[in-house]
């Protein structure tokens, strides 16, 4: 019996220290699942928040696409229509300068026409000059 008595005297305290080691243990685990419990519950919350906040973000996003779609629509707008005027701007000045060049051929028409008369003229001059002169002189050996 007294070996039966040193292991329960060996036993007995090793095992009481075991419990106590395991009770330690799960203490340490209770926190440890509290913890993670915890833990999981906030990045739950941060998951939320991070949620709200894309969805906020996507809306913002969405938003402004549709502003800068608008935008950049009436820009096109106003370009095409300033295009339009350009073009008929453009096309009133080249009808104009048309207009004016067809009148300038006219008048240097009439200002040739008008040259070549005077031209003409002063040559029909020098010839009716040239004719009286032999004329004259003719004249002038039937008298001698």
């Amino acid at each position: 019996m007294e070996l039966l008595q040193q292991i329960k005297d060996f036993l007995i305290p090793e095992l009481e220290a075991i419990r106590q080691e395991q009770s330690a243990v799960r203490e340490r685990l209770n926190a440890i699942d509290l913890h993670l419990v915890d833990q999981s519950r906030r990045i739950d919350e941060t998951n939320q928040r991070i949620d709200r906040v894309h969805d906020d973000l996507v809306g913002r996003i969405d938003k402004v696409h549709a502003d800068l779609l608008s935008r950049i629509d009436a820009t096109n707008q106003r370009i095409d229509k300033v295009h339009a005027d350009l073009l008929a701007r453009i096309d009133r000045v080249h009808g104009d300068l048309i207009l004016r060049f067809d009148e300038n051929h006219r008048r240097m028409d009439r200002l040739y026409e008008v040259s070549v008369r005077r031209e003409e003229h002063a040559s029909m001059e020098r010839r009716v000059a040239n004719l009286e002169q032999a004329v004259e002189e003719l004249q002038r050996r039937l008298a001698a």
